[in-house]
């Protein structure tokens, strides 16, 4: 009697079960829609995006020494086209999961505004903890706990 036993589990198999799981289309509150790709921030392919709120004022200078600090330890990405909502949604459908906003703030007193993919929650922080902030949350360590 013939038969098969297939034992295997390849990457592409793994990769579109998360892939599969990850991608949704939730509703808010201002009847709008947006498409999130909620892949866990320790297999997101890029971690931060770096967004200047506009495209003058040494904002984009700023963004981009911030861009230099954190290329070395993470994949990120710099983003000027649009405004910073559009920039936010795709992102979001990125799977990014942060996005560091510098604004006219930032100029005065170092600090930034560091937006969760998931919650799109907002919290000021300070640029010299960026990295320590970014590490944790995209740690393997980490993220297994939040799992159990």
């Amino acid at each position: 009697m013939p038969y098969v036993v297939e034992t295997s589990v390849g990457v592409d198999r793994m990769f579109l079960a998360v892939f599969s799981n990850a991608l949704c289309e939730e509703q808010l509150d201002n009847d709008t829609t947006r498409t999130v790709l909620r892949l866990p921030a320790v297999l997101a392919p890029t971690k931060a995006a770096i967004l200047p709120l506009v495209k003058k004022d040494g904002l984009p200078e700023m963004a981009q020494e911030i861009v230099d600090q954190l290329k070395w330890e993470f994949a990120v990405a710099y983003d000027e086209k649009d405004a910073v909502g559009r920039r936010y949604r795709r992102q979001d459908a990125l799977g990014t999961p942060f996005c560091i906003t510098v604004d006219h703030q930032s100029l005065e007193d170092r600090t930034v505004t560091l937006r969760h993919r998931d919650s799109m929650e907002q919290t000021r922080v300070a640029i010299q903890d960026l990295s320590q902030l970014i590490g944790a949350e995209v740690n393997m360590q980490h993220w297994l706990q939040k799992i159990k």
